[in-house]
């Protein structure tokens, strides 16, 4: 009775030393089907006597024997002798919760890693198991910035851009022309109140080219206008008569400035013969007769565009040429009799604008204030122009307008007592009107 009490001891005390030396497994040596443990140390809970396990597991011999600290030692060498299923199989059970338990087929033998660590708490000392990465090393990715949501303050449709910046030639020379033609006509039939059939036409032609670089400036423009009437029981008349030609050289010290020292040249004449109608038989004035010339050298002010110019010249010659001998004879326009040309030595004052008042309709004012010197100084020949060009639309044009001019040497003459004899009166005003429609081709 005795010795089978003492084997459920020792079974029990193998059993309960078997679950606490999991940490002596590495000393596990294998040779063959046998496997030889050797335990060192082995604590237990409550000091037995000494246990002598007879056989367990058909070759199980354990000798032990209890120290004084309550602790067992192996006095002799042990052996376990037993099947290696039934061993690795008890093994395995104890420490699957806590080993991952894999076979090294290299080295032939099995590797436990464990699944906790161990961790005790320094003010109440409690243990506690923190479950260990099931990977030693990982695979760090790279972080990386995306903008999701661009948010823009003005939206743009397409936008096209050129890397490459080439510079245009600068274009130093700029031109405009143009030419018109405007007609009116007035026709009447069985008209109670009356009138006379009439049609006329007026053309108009005008050049200009400018030359801008830096310092030197160089204006030149060609305005040349002919305009005829016929009308019922009167023939043909003239209605416009004029060939004016303008060169304006100025050149200027930096290139913000816009006033420039400047020569300028202006020359005005009519292509054909002028007369006082009804009277056709006289002419009042022809080709050459006269011709104005000014030539002087003062300052000039022109802004951008030239929308506004304006000449002021202390030193200026004016030139009247009378080449007709009857009307040099006469002394016409200003010159002594026999003569064909008289020269005066003045100021001269001459202003362009050119304004947009309203959209589709153009301003131009053009003035000239001339006076001589050495004559009469302080008498002033004005020549004033202006005109609004209408813009029906890219062809057709109205204009309407006024021309005033005023010269102390254009006498006026008249046949007050009817006997054919012309005589002088004075200077006048002389006042121009025209309404016109027309087309208008600019190239």
């Amino acid at each position: 009775m005795k010795v089978f009490f003492a084997s459920i001891v020792s079974l029990f005390i193998f059993s309960f030393a078997s679950a606490q030396i999991t940490d002596s497994l590495p000393t596990i040596k294998q040779s063959g089907s046998v496997k030889k443990v050797v335990i060192d140390t082995l604590k237990l809970e409550k000091p037995i006597d000494s246990v002598k396990i007879v056989k367990l597991n058909d070759t199980l011999n354990v000798i032990m024997h209890l120290d004084s600290l309550g602790v067992f030692k192996v006095t002799d060498s042990v052996k376990i002798l037993t099947k290696i299923d039934s061993l690795k199989i008890r093994l395995d059970a104890l420490l699957k919760p806590y080993y991952t338990i894999q076979f090294d087929s290299l080295n032939k033998k099995d590797v436990y890693t464990p699944r906790y660590r161990m961790v005790i708490n320094n003010i109440n000392t409690d243990t506690t198991y923190i479950p260990l990465p099931k990977e030693k090393s990982y695979i760090v990715p790279i972080k990386r910035l995306v903008i999701d949501t661009l948010k823009v303050t003005n939206p743009i449709t397409q936008v096209y851009i050129d890397t490459t910046k080439y510079a245009d030639d600068p274009i130093w020379w700029q031109q405009r022309n143009s030419i018109g033609l405007d007609i009116n006509e007035a026709a009447f039939l069985n008209w109670n109140a009356g009138g006379n059939n009439s049609i006329s036409g007026l053309i108009k032609i005008n050049l200009a080219r400018s030359y801008k670089k830096l310092h030197v400036l160089w204006n030149n423009e060609l305005f040349a206008r002919y305009g005829l009437n016929q009308q019922e029981e009167k023939g043909l008349r003239k209605t416009e008569d004029k060939l004016e030609f303008n060169s304006t050289f100025g050149y200027r010290k930096d290139t913000v400035s816009n006033w420039f020292y400047s020569v300028k040249l202006n020359f005005k004449t009519q292509f054909t013969d002028g007369y006082k109608y009804p009277d056709t038989s006289t002419p009042i004035s022809r080709f050459f007769a006269p011709a104005y010339l000014f030539l002087g050298a003062g300052t000039h002010y022109e802004v951008k565009q030239q929308k506004f110019s304006l000449y002021l010249s202390p030193i200026t010659l004016k030139s009247t040429f009378v080449l007709d001998k009857n009307l040099s004879n006469d002394g016409a326009f200003g010159v002594l009799k026999g003569k064909n040309s008289r020269h005066e030595f003045g100021f001269l004052l001459e202003s362009v604008f050119h304004k947009e008042i309203i959209k589709n309709v153009l301003m131009t004012n053009k003035l000239s204030l001339y006076t001589d010197y050495l004559n009469d100084f302080g008498n002033v020949d004005v020549n004033w122009e202006l005109n609004f060009g209408l813009k029906i639309n890219r062809f057709m044009r109205a204009s309407i307008g006024t021309h005033l001019i005023y010269d102390n040497d254009i006498k006026f003459k008249d046949d007050i007592n009817n006997d054919g004899t012309l005589e002088t009166l004075g200077a006048r005003v002389q006042l121009k009107q025209l309404l016109a429609i027309g087309v208008l081709y600019r190239f």
